[in-house]
């Protein structure tokens, strides 16, 4: 019969100990139960972050939901163990529930240290630790910012701190981060370094407050948190404050059953993660081992492997741990890894600054300036992937010419050892992912990656992934695919190119002509691309003949698809100016349909729970008053966002905002690879974020700055420099030339900072192309923009005048006139928001339901 292996615990290293358990458990020799305290499946706590930014708990949950229902595995949420008796040898939890034991796992992790702060338990004083913490905050946040700016103060400048602060700014909240000591992140970076990242944060519209220590957080008259009192007499107003100054291990049951404690806390383990008693073993951040607990996930991941293998019988030991991390905040890039301090005797210390740039970077070398020790990246860690695996190694070459700003030249091309650790949060090697290529037939990333989990965790570790196995896949002469999907043979770009000279107008002459079967009907990825090919090559209605199916589900209906089945409808506000009665339209359509409302980020008001025969009507009620499609839904330009420039603010040098109209309402309905974003700001203090854009626009006194390769979402990107001080034609035939030449050329779903990292040249190419003509194809792409905009149409208008394509906007195909019953809403802060599947379907029974005392109502 199969052993019992209980876990204590359910986070990133215990899913982890129980995929490689039954990855490697192939005879079943163990059955795991797994006692998680929080109600959901182990997530991503390291993406904790991207919470704020739309994605849910589900969106974290790690790893393969299945494992799961593996008939050897049980997971037990809401378990929270209060008992170990280590002679009987169960566990007991708080419900009551016993589980017998052969070998328990002590998975525990750690807990948000609160310091004793009078006033630390005051309602809006918040830790970020779990989904839980950070949902609350969330709902605080937004709920205080209704009609006001919340000020927030994040009390530790490390790196959960500085991603809290960013969590924060990205609710609207105006942020402080409070650091103890001389600068942030100071167990990864040194001083001058931290001295960088502080410039970087301020950039990022962050207060950052040194050498501060908070004695006291005073409540505010109305109730909550008012300000904190600081050591050396200062004080800070905030709303809302959120603790990361550190965590300490959750090592209460090993203490309660007697095992043995470290002197600064956690279970102390062996190297095979064997805690005192040996049918015990504690892995992750409540493990003692080698004298110090680890609040880092790789070394946890580490401490599972070498646990598993143990309970199989194996001989392995815990290496030594990896601390590298990286920071994951928008627009800042940081790195650390190795000796970053220079601790090691006879070191030397390498240092390139850029002050201007926000750039600092620091290797660490052993005497003879041979052998990687460590490193600091500050502003600019693109070189991290590389330099990292390279620790204990010997760099080819100057070691000052791997700081140097990328394109300077003079650092050569690293080649890896096999045992070069590539993924240390899944221990994969370098000769692993070559392994992946050579002995398993690997011919590409996702197949890479999904047979030997590199670049399945963080994510930082990709760019060399992929660059190990292009170079191995070229080196066995395999070519390195470019298609675009089995029907096509041809990349993006290619078939761009191929459409255009020959002519084509149709998805069928496309298949007929390109494809790899003339009788091939496409698929998912194809027929998306060839529409937006066919869209600026062929102009015509997304809805017209054959191309209504080939479109996205958004660009199927011009608008956007929402998780409850409804939509959500944006119209097209250039530049951001409104008139007074063009909001009072707006509002008074969202009032008559009963939509939720929203400003968005780039400067205009979303709409959301319209029915799919309701967007007919709404787009009749917004052309009429002069609006159109805002493109919300396609992969185009989106908006064009400005501050108020000359016209009103006394730091303005140009009219921004007659500049982003003009962009606007120039590349309106303009498809592309991806979405499209553009910015224009007034003056050098940035208010309109235009070094966040695909295109960035900054006025100077001479003229106009332009910025291209910028973007937010999942990798943030600031935008790089391509031309200065251009007068306003220039600007515009460049901004022309650089959208189509990216239109053009880029692969499918790429956005322009990737596109510009593979144009050959990388910036400089592009540079060459747009404002050189290298290519000496600057007058054909001037000539299509013209024509792109003479044939520019809106879509919702089209749509209206065309009685058949209006026949698509029916909740039921047999029944037109019947709306769709199952949507439900519930009034909340004085909108509505969709239903829970409990509270709709109570609804649907006729059931009286109440939410805060409110009735539910149902949209018939």
């Amino acid at each position: 019969m199969s052993q019992h292996l209980v876990v204590v615990g359910g986070g990133m290293v215990a899913q982890r100990l129980v995929e490689a358990l039954r990855d490697r458990d192939r005879a079943g020799a163990w059955r795991v139960t797994v006692l998680a305290e929080e109600p959901r499946r182990p997530y991503d706590r390291v993406a904790l972050t991207s919470y704020f930014s739309g994605r849910d708990a589900d969106d974290l949950a790690l790893g393969d939901a299945d494992l799961w229902h593996d008939p050897l595995v049980t997971l037990a949420r809401d378990e929270r163990v209060v008992a170990v008796d280590r002679e009987a040898r169960t566990v007991t939890t708080a419900r009551g529930r016993v589980e017998h034991y052969d070998h328990l796992v002590l998975a525990t992790g750690s807990s948000a240290w609160v310091p004793p702060i009078e006033g630390a338990d005051l309602p809006g004083v918040f830790v970020y630790r779990t989904i839980d913490d950070v949902a609350a905050l969330r709902g605080y946040v937004e709920a205080m910012g209704e009609g006001r700016t919340v000020r927030g103060a994040v009390l530790g400048g490390g790196l959960l701190g500085l991603e809290a602060a960013g969590a924060l700014q990205a609710l609207g909240a105006q942020t402080t981060v409070l650091q103890v000591g001389t600068h942030l992140m100071s167990a990864q970076v040194d001083l001058g370094g931290g001295e960088a990242l502080r410039r970087l944060i301020n950039a990022l519209g962050v207060g950052v407050r040194l050498n501060a220590a908070t004695t006291r957080i005073r409540p505010h008259r109305r109730g909550g948190v008012g300000r904190l009192d600081l050591a050396d007499g200062g004080r800070v107003d905030a709303d809302v404050v959120v603790i990361a100054a550190g965590v300490r291990p959750r090592d209460e049951l090993a203490r309660d059953a007697g095992l043995e404690i470290g002197a600064r806390g956690g279970v102390v383990v062996d190297d095979t993660c064997l805690t005192s008693d040996p049918h015990i073993s504690g892995v992750g951040e409540v493990a003692c081992i080698q004298g110090a607990c680890i609040g880092l996930v790789a070394p946890g991941y580490a401490m599972a492997e070498v646990a598993v293998d143990r309970l199989l019988g194996g001989h392995a030991s815990f290496p030594g741990a990896d601390t590298a991390t990286k920071l994951k905040l928008s627009g800042v890039d940081v790195a650390s890894f190795g000796d970053a301090f220079g601790q090691t005797p006879g070191a030397l210390e390498i240092v390139w600054a850029d002050p201007v740039a926000g750039v600092y970077k620091k290797l660490v070398m052993s005497d003879d300036a041979r052998t990687l020790l460590g490193g600091v990246l500050v502003g600019d860690a693109s070189a991290y992937a590389s330099l990292r695996p390279m620790l204990g190694r010997e760099l080819p070459g100057d070691p000052a010419a791997y700081l140097l700003p990328e394109g300077t030249g003079g650092a050569p091309d690293l080649e890896l050892p096999d045992d070069a650790a590539v993924c240390s949060c899944n221990n994969v090697s370098a000769g692993a992912v070559r392994g992946a290529v050579t002995e398993h037939g690997c011919t590409d990333l996702p197949a890479v990656k999904a047979c030997t989990k590199a670049g399945t965790s963080c994510g930082s570790c990709l760019p060399l992934v992929k660059k190990l196995v292009t170079t191995e896949l070229t080196k066995q002469g395999i070519a390195v695919s470019t298609a675009l999907c089995e029907h096509f043979a041809l990349s993006r770009a290619g078939l761009y190119d191929a459409i255009r000279v020959a002519g084509v107008r149709s998805f069928t002459e496309v298949v007929a002509r390109f494809g790899t079967r003339p009788d091939a009907r496409g698929c998912d990825i194809c027929k998306p691309a060839v529409a937006s090919i066919l869209a600026t090559t062929a102009p015509a209605h997304v809805l017209d003949g054959e191309r209504a199916a080939l479109q996205d589900t958004n660009d199927h209906v011009m608008a956007n698809l929402q998780k409850d089945g409804s939509y959500s409808v944006v119209p097209r506000i250039a530049g951001g100016e409104v008139t007074p009665e063009g909001l009072i339209a707006i509002g008074a359509v969202a009032k008559d349909f009963g939509l939720y409302t929203k400003i968005t980020g780039g400067q205009r008001i979303d709409m959301f729970g319209a029915r799919i025969d309701q967007l007919p009507l709404i787009w009749q009620r917004l052309v009429d008053a002069g609006f159109e499609s805002g493109h919300a839904y396609g992969k185009s330009l989106r908006t064009v966002k400005s501050c108020v420039g000359s016209t009103w603010c006394r730091f303005g040098v140009q009219d921004s905002v007659a500049l982003a109209v003009l962009l606007e309402l120039r590349y309106r309905g303009l498809r592309s690879p991806h979405k499209i974003k553009l910015g224009v700001s007034g003056c050098a203090r940035e208010c309109a974020e235009a070094r966040g854009k695909d295109v960035g626009v900054i006025a100077t006194d001479k003229g106009w700055n332009v910025y291209v390769g910028g973007n937010g979402g999942f990798t943030p990107r600031h935008a790089q420099l391509l031309a200065e001080d251009l007068d306003t034609e220039t600007l515009i035939r460049t901004i022309d030339r650089f959208l189509l030449y990216y239109v053009r050329t880029a692969d499918r779903l790429q956005r322009t900072a990737p596109w510009i990292e593979d144009v050959e040249g990388g910036l400089d190419g592009v540079r060459a192309v747009v404002l050189e003509d290298s290519l000496g194809i600057a007058a054909d792409l001037d000539r299509q923009m013209l024509e792109h905009v003479a044939d520019y149409e809106d879509e919702w208008k089209a749509t209206l005048d065309d009685p058949e394509k209006l026949k698509r906007f029916a909740s039921f195909v047999n029944a037109p006139d019947v709306a769709d019953p199952s949507l439900a809403y519930v009034p909340e802060r004085g909108q509505a928001r969709p239903a829970t599947a409990d509270e709709r379907d109570a609804a649907l029974r006729g059931e009286p339901v109440l939410v805060a005392g409110t009735t539910l109502e149902v949209r018939s």
